[in-house]
């Protein structure tokens, strides 16, 4: 199947979910979807017997205006690559736990969640993942302050123009 194959057999099978799809350099495909139709989308490209995606990465995305999260995916059948998008409000960042499709994204969406404040709704264990319990904030946010002591720990940086 070439790109531009793959291209329209997402649109056909994932019609009502996808806001665009684009070619991308290097024969990937990029699908931004609708946020709440994400497991719709997941469970088609994983179980599509002319598809069968598995999850390569995931990461999460603070462009200032709201969140993204975005979901590498690859074909090991059929050597395609697909590129998932779904934008989040940047009040209220919350999508559904794709962990159910698949099983490795727990840590993933843990790490996203402890670093981005985004929230996996239906993940089984949504705890911080590389920060202490007690950390406040999320230090990968555009607006995130550093805190000047955490737990009488002085994170000030000294003055290097002195």
């Amino acid at each position: 199947m070439e790109q531009h194959e793959l291209i329209e057999k997402v649109k056909v099978t994932c019609q009502d979910s996808i806001v665009r799809i684009e070619e991308m350099p290097n024969d990937d495909v990029l699908v931004e979807i609708k946020k709440e139709e994400i497991l719709s989308v997941m469970d088609i490209l994983k179980n599509d017997p002319e598809l069968k995606f598995s999850i390569s990465n995931h990461l999460g995305v603070d462009n200032g205006e709201n969140y993204a999260v975005i979901y590498n995916l690859y074909s090991y059948p059929f050597k395609h690559k697909i590129t998932v998008k779904a934008c989040l409000d940047h009040e209220h960042p919350e999508i559904d736990s794709v962990e159910s499709i698949f099983q490795g994204m727990n840590w993933f969406e843990r790490e996203t969640y402890d670093l981005l404040g985004i929230k996996f709704t239906g993940h089984s264990n949504l705890k911080r993942l590389l920060l202490p319990p007690d950390w406040e904030g999320h230090p990968l946010r555009k607006d995130y302050v550093y805190p000047d002591f955490y737990n009488q720990i002085d994170n000030r940086r000294p003055d290097l123009c002195d």
